[in-house]
């Protein structure tokens, strides 16, 4: 008698797997790790319906102090709060094969795949953030005057390429709260660049593997989802907790089951994420119609005219500089 094939039902235990694949996420994302996106404490997912969270704050305390006069009353001045906006994002992963659980069956194959699809998490939150930088951002370089982001790509010659001199012109741009700039996304191309300009620094240890690389003393994370257009790219500054981030609870996280009929029989893995990744400071504003489907399109988060700042500037911490590199 023939074995019977071991199916992903018998590998994974929902109750064990969504944790850990949901914490192996975070460890595994450069972006996690360096303290860009932090979690967000308290934020309520709405059960009530809709997918817009509210995010109230505090506006900074700016008021001069007043001359104490005994001939004169002192004035009570107001404590004033904003109201920053997230969306809630609900996607999923679907994987499925015949040959998936045969191929996993091996030692701990539940973990195997958590590993697997934790990497895949990963990269799905960083092309979503991308897209929300882009659109975020953008509406940040439509103000007028243009806040938080400095475009050189239309100077003439050398003056539209990224160095370390237009870095730190991006950097002033958050003026004397620039110390808190800890962190810079850019495409491989720039990397490579600026490489060649001896601007890169790589930290390695002991064993010479490769902990960290820097640019301007600022940890660097590349990636290629970052793309440019027409040789214009978007390079980020970040400072600490820029990026806020929750995970929801979707009834059902994870679900194996098998379909006996596609190809003779296949096995399918569905995990399923509602979290918020947002922009501190920058509401999600859209107008009417988005998004089109209940949570929205990587398209619409890269829409400018989706966003708005509610934050005092310097309290906003992203700059974006949009530059050349030939």
């Amino acid at each position: 008698m023939a074995d019977t094939p071991t199916a992903l039902a018998d590998v994974i235990v929902p109750e064990r797997f969504n944790p850990y694949f949901r914490e192996l996420t975070t460890q595994v994302n450069a972006f996690f790790r360096s303290g860009i996106v932090t979690s967000v404490p308290d934020l309520t997912f709405g059960n009530q319906g809709g997918t817009e969270i509210n995010m109230p704050f505090w506006k900074a305390l700016s008021e001069r102090a007043q001359l104490l006069d005994d001939t004169q009353d002192l004035e009570i001045r107001k404590v004033q709060t904003g109201q920053d906006k997230a969306v809630q994002h609900a996607r999923a992963l679907v994987y499925g094969g015949t040959d998936l659980s045969a191929a996993l069956a091996g030692d701990d194959a539940m973990a195997a795949i958590a590993s697997g699809i934790a990497e895949n998490w990963s990269g799905e939150f960083n092309y979503q953030l991308i897209a929300t930088l882009k659109g975020a951002m953008g509406a940040l370089l439509a103000e007028s005057p243009d806040v938080n982001a400095l475009d050189i790509s239309g100077l003439s010659g050398a003056a539209a390429i990224i160095d370390g001199t237009s870095f730190i012109d991006a950097a002033q741009m958050l003026g004397d709260k620039k110390d808190q700039i800890s962190g810079v996304l850019m495409h491989s191309a720039v990397e490579a660049l600026l490489a060649k300009n001896n601007l890169i620094d790589t930290i390695r240890d002991s064993d010479g593997q490769i902990v960290m690389k820097t640019f301007m003393q600022k940890e660097l994370i590349v990636d290629d989802a970052n793309a440019g257009t027409n040789g214009v790219y978007d390079t980020y500054l970040f400072g600490p907790g820029a990026i806020g981030f929750a995970d929801g609870n979707p009834k059902v996280p994870s679900e194996v089951g098998r379909n006996p009929l596609i190809n003779g029989g296949q096995d399918y893995l569905v995990t399923r994420r509602h979290y918020v990744l947002h922009p501190r400071g920058i509401k999600w504003d859209p107008g009417s119609g988005v998004p089109a489907s209940v949570t929205p399109s990587d398209a619409e988060l890269a829409a400018a005219g989706n966003w708005s700042r509610v934050y005092e500037q310097k309290n906003v911490r992203i700059v974006m500089l949009r530059h050349k590199i030939a």
